[in-house]
């Protein structure tokens, strides 16, 4: 299977110079990233210090990776440069309008578990309501107030779907694997400032040692308020969040909001760290000149069979109405039977109107979607991965 398009190889091989240039000057170029961020935001990097300095460590293991392609290297730079511009113009839109922070963030859902366990699918469902919401992927990647200018909107749009629609025609199966469409709902990493979805690029052991330590209150501070902002002065609805990265901290999700409940979907990883894996890969061909797949399998185990291991002790001391449990194949297998259940656990109504919508989207293309990968490939064994989840694989998920 083809990752990568052909016209990157001669790309990546001239200008392989520039980017080292460059690598060797990162200070330099953070400097031009947090000036660029500043201007767009309309606010001076001084309200958010300690974020803008974290992001100038990150800058610089990423400068240490010698096998990054200028696809992987331009990639780092305008997504770092993006996510300061928009912590920056978060910070200046509550300071401006101190009522934002005051915006209840009510119940929220929040859907988690290992990739490939049809969080995707179940995510969609649970938006449909009229009463809920989910961010979208713009939203996401340039927060701004509900009264937003329309022409400053579809500007906006325009530039997240470039962003989109670039890594497709890079990635001839980006689209099979994650599709990205900026006015469809997106995960919460887009608005989540540091965690391990950086690493799906690269192999970064400096960084991975510092966000298994870090405390992550404050980034979940931050999407609290892109999701404050874009709730003020809109109509209040039940925000619906997503991501599998939520189960490495869900004890400072559970903490930053205090009333959300968590749809955990459960599949046995056996059958899903090959997927991942292969996601995994196709990030790194986008982003380096050459990587070694072998090396995917073990750093991914250890990162989510230690990821599962901490969610799983969160939620044992954890209220029990705080956690609601979806087998993967159990919704596969009769999705009409299991949804209104789900409903009925969150609080919410099922009426014809959402058995309607479950047939939309379990109908539309991209549901079911398949991908080639085994385990070999990516220096893993089944024995590894039952050693790496103990008996979460056995529980009969």
């Amino acid at each position: 299977m083809r990752r990568t398009a052909r016209w990157l190889t001669a790309v990546n091989t001239i200008s392989a110079p520039r980017v080292s240039s460059q690598r060797s000057r990162v200070d330099h170029v953070f400097d031009r990233m947090v000036h660029r961020a500043e201007h767009q935001a309309e606010a001076d990097a001084g309200v958010a210090r300690e974020f803008v300095d974290s992001y100038r460590f990150l800058m610089r293991e990423i400068a240490k990776l010698d096998s990054l392609s200028m696809i992987g290297w331009q990639g780092f730079i305008d997504d770092l440069t993006r996510r300061m511009t928009n912590h920056l113009r978060v910070e200046r839109l509550i300071t401006e309008f101190p009522e934002i922070a005051r915006e209840p963030i009510e119940r929220p859902i929040v859907v988690v578990g290992l990739p490939r366990t049809a969080t995707t699918v179940t995510h969609k469902i649970l938006i449909q309501p009229e009463g809920n919401r989910a961010p979208l992927m713009w939203e996401l990647m340039n927060t701004h107030r509900g009264d937003i200018d329309p022409k400053l909107r579809d500007k906006l749009i325009k530039d997240a779907q470039t962003m989109a629609s670039l890594a497709s025609k890079a990635s001839p199966v980006w689209d099979l694997i994650h599709p990205m469409n900026a006015l469809q709902p997106e995960e919460c990493v887009f608005a989540l400032p540091h965690g391990y979805q950086f690493l799906t690029r690269a192999t970064m052991p400096a960084y991975r040692r510092w966000v298994d330590e870090r405390d992550y209150t404050g980034d979940y501070e931050h999407l609290k308020r892109v999701l404050q902002v874009l709730q003020w002065h809109q109509p209040r609805r039940r925000w619906v969040l997503k991501s599998p990265f939520h189960l490495f901290n869900l004890d400072v999700l559970l903490k930053v909001f205090g009333d959300a409940q968590i749809v955990w979907m459960h599949r046995d990883p056996s059958t899903v760290m090959g997927s991942w894996c292969s996601l995994v890969e196709t990030g790194r061909a986008l982003h380096h000149r050459s990587y070694d797949p072998s090396k995917i399998g073990p750093e991914w185990l250890d990162i989510f069979g230690k990821g599962v291991s901490k969610a799983r002790g969160v939620r044992s001391a954890a209220s029990r109405e705080r956690f609601v449990d979806v087998p993967y194949h159990t919704f596969t297998a009769d999705p009409h039977a299991l949804m209104p259940k789900l409903f009925a656990q969150l609080g919410m109504e099922w009426t014809a109107a959402e058995e309607a919508n479950l047939e939309q989207v379990l109908a539309r293309p991209g549901m079911r979607r398949s991908h080639e990968y085994h385990l070999s490939r990516y220096g893993i064994e089944l024995d590894d991965v039952e050693e790496a989840f103990g008996d979460y694989g056995r529980l009969g998920f």
